[in-house]
């Protein structure tokens, strides 16, 4: 416990400090990111050598103009999933705006801030914001992070972007909530995985299909992922 509080201090000074440190680099977005994954690195490097955490990334990485749907479980999947994204634009809600450093360097980067109250036209936000751009596309198509073993509904704006945009969506599962809980400090040793699902779901497929093999699929592998976190000791949070 007192390695993870280590840990989480000195993360998120890390952050502050590369965050002031960094603020010139906010002129272009190349270097942005290149920054910002430099900081990834390192917190990374901190949690492996203070709470023996490490993290693993399975499956192709897409390098394209894609749509990618992925497990949320904490903000270990996001760092690791941008990480290893060359040009991840992460869909987020609009307060994470407000959140010192971590806003300003999302919004520089890309990120789409929606707001979710009903009626606000969220997927419209959405397709008006991707329609342009290149890189990948990130959505959690559950809304929120939910911990390993819960069930929770998967909302309609990832299948609703599928059909505007008209790109493949790139599944991707994690157990990274097993070792980086949703809440509180405690953090785990063991490896979490990040995994780029196989075969992509091609563009123009029938909606209703298309969220029921997207939910499917995720859920099982994500499922998967969890057994093994539990060969390492690691129940569900």
């Amino acid at each position: 416990m007192i390695n993870s509080a280590l840990f989480v201090v000195l993360s998120y000074a890390l952050m502050g400090a590369m965050g002031v440190i960094g603020a010139p680099l906010l002129m272009r977005e190349a270097w942005t990111r290149a920054w910002m994954k430099l900081y990834i690195r390192l917190a990374f490097g901190l949690a492996r050598a203070l709470v023996g955490l490490r993290v693993e990334v399975r499956g192709t990485v897409p390098m394209g103009r894609v749509l990618i749907a992925a497990k949320h479980q904490s903000l270990l999947d996001v760092l690791a999933l941008y990480r290893a994204l060359p040009e991840a634009r992460f869909v987020m809600k609009r307060e994470l705006l407000w959140t010192p450093v971590f806003g300003l360097f999302a919004r520089r980067t890309g990120a789409v801030p929606i707001d979710r109250r009903p009626g606000s036209g969220a997927v419209r936000q959405l397709v008006t914001a991707f329609g342009e751009v290149g890189g990948q596309a990130v959505i959690y198509p559950q809304g929120t992070r939910v911990a390993p073993g819960v069930d929770a509904p998967y909302k309609r704006g990832a299948v609703a972007l599928y059909e505007a945009l008209g790109l493949p969506v790139v599944l991707v599962a994690t157990n990274a909530g097993h070792y980086w809980p949703r809440r509180g400090v405690r953090r785990y040793p063991g490896t979490a995985v990040i995994e780029f699902l196989p075969e992509p779901i091609p563009p123009g497929g029938d909606p209703a299909a298309v969220g029921e093999t997207l939910r499917t699929r995720i859920e099982a592998a994500s499922a998967r992922l969890s057994q093994e976190a539990a060969t390492e000791g690691r129940p569900p949070p």
